[in-house]
C-alpha cells in the first residue's frame, strides 16, 4: 500500500507532531531514571499513546541500573520479544517485568 501524498501543511504537521512525541517519551525516560516514576505506574498507563508506542526495550533500559544486555535478559525471561511495545504487554508479561525490577 504506497503511502498518502500530504501537502506541504500536512506534512509540516505530522512532523511537528513526531517531535512533540519524541519530546516526551524523552521526558518520560528521563522520570524514569531519575527515580521519580515507578515501571509499574508507567505500564498501566497503556491508554496514554505516548507509553503505548514506546518500545519495551527502551523503557528498561531507561531505568537506574539497567543496561541493554540486563534489559534484553529481563526481557527474555519474561518471554517478551525484543521488538514488542508496551501496548503489545499481556497482563503477565507486566506482572513478570515489575516482578522482575522490584528484586
Amino acid at each position: 500500500m504506497p503511502l498518502p501524498e500530504l501537502t506541504e501543511a500536512q506534512r509540516q504537521e505530522a512532523l511537528k507532531k513526531a517531535a512533540e512525541a519524541r519530546q516526551k517519551r524523552a521526558e518520560l525516560r528521563k522520570q524514569l531514571k531519575a527515580g521519580q516514576v515507578r515501571i509499574g505506574d508507567v505500564l498501566k498507563r497503556t491508554d496514554d499513546t505516548i507509553v503505548a508506542r514506546m518500545k519495551v526495550s527502551s523503557l528498561l533500559e531507561s531505568l537506574p541500573g539497567v543496561g541493554k544486555a540486563k534489559a534484553q535478559k529481563i526481557m527474555s525471561d519474561a518471554g517478551i520479544s525484543p521488538t514488542r511495545r508496551v501496548q503489545g504487554l499481556g497482563s503477565k508479561q507486566k506482572e513478570a517485568l515489575v516482578n522482575a525490577l522490584s528484586k
